[in-house]
């Protein structure tokens, strides 16, 4: 047991250097791309890149890891972020941002690497605080990455993919010393990978009406959020001023409620209300933070309202997450949490250059009441399909 919870602070470790080098870029990449004159369509475009390479790699990384190991796979994706992290930091132009952001999604296998090191070397019993100890890494790296790239990007924009990049290689000194890798069969990891992009698997696990609700509000609200991702910098620079510094505390600042929620209050609330009025109050609040944040131009307002999503978000990701889950039997979780998984990678990839070209086509307000819209027809979908159960 001792040496399961070593393995498990070890692979959290992992992970949390490894978001926190990802966490710095955040806030950065925006203004980055701006001094290279990009415009919010092509700031979409460039954020979508990633997800579209890692969308369609991630099966391969998997079904590697599944042959060669967990710890192969998840060296090589660090050794190819920090690589990534250079070519962002020494790039001139757009289109060496675009290299460098693809050649990351190419090599991203990390985190769902991390997922399935914890089900290999924990049981049923233990899974579900395995992966809480890696959501915890996950969420502190967002957090304390944000804040530290904003901070660095007084010394120029490079600097934070420098550091990142630094980071990345003492995280796979890390890997290589400390981690150990689960002395299982190949057949063995494929039965704890969750399973992506088999359309047959697909079509049985959206069968379901359970599982496909939660699978497509997962993806809508994905999709809103990725609004508020793409513009957030743009508007809060064009009508405030603010720099990546101030963007990035108050990202921190919002990942921190996130993580405050998800880490601790998740569970209490959960038992006391139950998951379907967890998922209507999230939508409800994440729907009326980005219209009120859509409609005023007040600093204080805005703040608040970003706040008031993350409080949302917090509540959403972690239920329907659950909402999803227990409507899988034992024998088809992994394939029903990896359809779940790809809804949120399909929302990134077409999500982005939506709010993009709202940005920059009708006007900077105009991807947060879409983002709201679409949080408004997940509420009216959740609303309606409990309205049929009475």
């Amino acid at each position: 047991m001792k040496s399961k919870s070593g393995s498990l602070l070890t692979i959290a470790l992992v992970v949390f250097i490894d978001l926190l080098g990802f966490g710095i870029v955040i806030p950065i990449l925006p203004y980055y791309a701006k001094q290279f004159g990009s415009s919010a369509w092509t700031l979409g475009l460039l954020m979508a890149s990633y997800s579209f390479f890692q969308f369609l790699c991630a099966p391969l990384w998997g079904r590697l890891s599944d042959h060669i190991g967990r710890k192969p796979v998840l060296m090589a994706s660090i050794f190819g972020g920090a690589l990534s992290l250079l070519l962002m930091g020494f790039a001139h132009s757009i289109t060496w941002l675009f290299v460098g952001r693809i050649f990351a999604g190419l090599c991203a296998a990390n985190i769902s690497t991390a997922y399935a090191y914890v089900a290999d070397i924990t049981d049923e019993k233990d899974r579900t605080k395995g992966m809480g100890i890696i959501g915890a890494g996950f969420g502190m790296g967002f957090i304390f990455g944000p804040a530290i790239g904003g901070w660095l990007s007084k010394y120029g924009y490079p600097t934070p993919f420098f550091f990142g990049a630094a980071l990345s290689a003492l995280n796979l000194i890390l890997a290589a010393w400390i981690l150990k890798e689960p002395k299982m069969a190949a057949i063995e990891r494929s039965a704890n990978r969750s399973k992506r992009f088999d359309w047959g698997a697909t079509a049985k696990v959206l069968s379901n009406p359970k599982r496909q609700l939660g699978v497509s509000l997962f993806f809508l609200l994905t999709f809103a959020v990725t609004q508020m991702e793409v513009s957030f910098a743009y508007y809060m620079n064009r009508y405030f001023g603010y720099s990546a510094h101030e963007a990035g505390m108050l990202l921190a600042v919002m990942g921190i409620i996130m993580i405050l929620i998800q880490g601790g209050l998740i569970g209490r609330l959960s038992k006391k209300f139950g998951e379907n009025a967890l998922i209507m109050t999230g939508f409800f609040l994440c729907s009326g933070a980005l219209a009120i944040f859509a409609s005023t131009h007040s600093l204080q307002l805005n703040i608040a309202m970003l706040m008031m999503l993350s409080v949302g978000h917090g509540i959403l990701h972690p239920s329907l997450s659950s909402f999803t889950s227990k409507a899988s039997s034992a024998a088809d979780h992994g394939a029903t949490m990896g359809v779940f998984q790809s809804a949120g990678s399909l929302a990134r990839v077409v999500g982005p250059p939506c709010a993009g070209w709202l940005f920059d086509r009708v006007n900077p307000s105009a991807p947060f009441m879409f983002g709201a819209m679409v949080l408004a027809l997940g509420l009216s979908k959740t609303l309606f399909t409990a309205a049929l159960k009475k």
